[in-house]
């Protein structure tokens, strides 16, 4: 069955201050939507949102996974219900190795009993790691302690691949990335596409884009989406920036603090 995620006039704040006002916006299972915009929209913020971050609290709206609440479901619950996401800045965890951090993601979403056997998730790391050009050595070293930002955002789409979710949202994926390693990053979410899994990539940039055709783009301001079109929306903010998508909707402010 197809993937459908859909989001319904959401609104979140944080610390009594409102950041998202009304987001709209359906992802079908085979699509890749694009949301871009300037610094101090909201596109973090919807990102964090969705995944149940408590920073921010959702005062309205509402979101569904397959016709499932997401907005009731805790962190762990949308993890395990198929939604993914790929953070701007990865966290380190010492003490804890990539594999068992993978193997246990892995089996967290598996009922009990029904565990990924050893061997067989070594094999699908392995392979994994050799598509996206990884040392093997990374396996065995603590979680993302001493990676560099490449090194990161490759391991954030080994998650991704070994996850295998419904939702996939790419927070700045492409930050900090070489065009070797964007490429690379880009091969990794291209071989993911399929009728089961819809993406949400937020970036600032046509150059993620230059590597990933999007399907939709979106343009993102004062905590809304303001326009969508095709690819070539993203190829026009890119040559001329975001004036004139303000001046079309006559939008003067674009001041909506932290997002």
């Amino acid at each position: 069955m197809s993937t459908k995620f859909v989001i319904d006039g959401l609104k979140a704040e944080i610390e009594g201050k409102e950041i998202l006002k009304g987001i709209n916006l359906e992802i079908k299972g085979g699509e890749i939507h694009a949301i871009m915009g300037p610094n101090g929209t909201g596109k973090s913020t919807l990102a964090s949102a969705l995944m149940g971050h408590p920073k921010y609290e959702v005062t309205g709206g509402s979101v569904s996974l397959d016709g499932e609440d997401v907005l009731e479901m805790e962190v762990d619950e949308r993890a395990r219900a198929g939604m993914f996401l790929a953070m701007q800045y990865p966290s380190e965890i010492p003490g804890v190795t990539n594999s068992d951090f993978l193997r246990s993601a892995i089996n967290a979403r598996r009922e009990e009993g029904n565990e990924i056997s050893l061997i067989k998730f070594i094999r699908q790391m392995e392979g994994k790691m050799k598509e996206l050009e990884m040392n093997p050595e990374f396996a065995h070293r603590y979680l993302n302690e001493g990676f560099s930002g490449g090194e990161k955002k490759r391991n954030e789409i080994l998650q991704m691949m070994l996850l295998d979710p419904k939702l996939v949202i790419l927070d700045e994926i492409d930050s900090g990335l070489d065009i070797d390693a964007l490429r690379i990053v880009a091969e990794g979410v291209n071989a993911m596409r399929s009728e089961e899994r819809g993406f949400l990539i937020i970036t600032h940039y046509q150059r993620l884009l230059d590597y990933i055709t999007p399907d939709h783009v979106h343009v993102m301001m004062q905590g809304r989406i303001v326009k969508s079109g095709g690819p070539e929306l993203a190829q026009r903010l890119e040559k001329e920036g975001y004036d004139w998508v303000k001046e079309e909707l006559g939008i003067t402010d674009e001041t909506v603090g932290q997002a």
